[in-house]
């Protein structure tokens, strides 16, 4: 039985990367939501609807509010994005742009747990995950090795928008296990695994300086 100090049910946030009616990013985020529920995780999403463009509005704006808050809200999180022109889709990296990696002593993003999974409209491709897991290092995020991607996603979701048994559903539940237990593993010890000497330096000189 897996010993921690946190008692509640590991809290999952899900970021997706198309507005479409028939999203599939955000179909295949629901469904990894379901499966993740079905372990026992807390699960929220945002809405990207009406975030606004990164830098064109200030930061106390309440779609930017609601995202920064749900992105402290929770212990692990998962991006779903579509692949558009080999890469990341751009309402994907405007929702990672308003998450700073520091506001004040506060870090939204940093000692959470990271999947990543992508959809495309043809064949297997990797660009959008590659991408996603550049941007989850880059905000101090621990990404967990599997990843899922959805190829000719247009195939494997039926009407009701949940989706097809397939080896890719298999990954997807591969997927959502491995980052319910690496939440589980890491959420109660993020203070001791993101302790660092240069940030003690810093602090301690900073006293130093306040002292004088």
């Amino acid at each position: 039985m897996l010993m921690s100090n946190v008692d509640h049910p590991p809290r999952i946030l899900f970021l997706y990367g198309s507005l479409r009616e028939r999203s599939y990013s955000r179909l295949l985020a629901e469904e990894a939501a379901r499966i993740i529920e079905g372990f026992g995780a807390e699960v929220r999403f945002f809405d990207p609807r009406e975030l606004p463009i990164y830098g064109s509005v200030p930061d106390t704006h309440p779609k930017v509010q609601e995202l920064r808050e749900l992105s402290q809200w929770s212990e692990g999180q998962v991006w779903s994005s579509p692949e558009l022109h080999g890469q990341v889709s751009g309402i994907m990296k405007n929702q990672i742009d308003w998450i700073p990696l520091s506001i004040g002593a506060v870090r939204p993003t940093q000692g959470r747990t990271l999947a990543v999974m992508q959809v495309s409209g043809g064949s297997q491709s990797f660009n959008a995950v590659n991408t996603l897991r550049l941007l989850g290092r880059w905000m101090r995020m621990f990404t967990i090795p599997n990843q899922s991607s959805v190829a000719k996603a247009y195939q494997e979701f039926n009407e009701d928008g949940t989706m097809k048994d397939s080896d890719y559903r298999d990954r997807v539940i591969d997927v959502m296990e491995e980052l319910y237990k690496f939440t589980l593993l890491l959420r109660d010890k993020v203070d001791y695994l993101c302790d660092r000497h240069s940030e003690r330096k810093a602090e301690a000189a900073k006293q130093m300086r306040e002292i004088a």
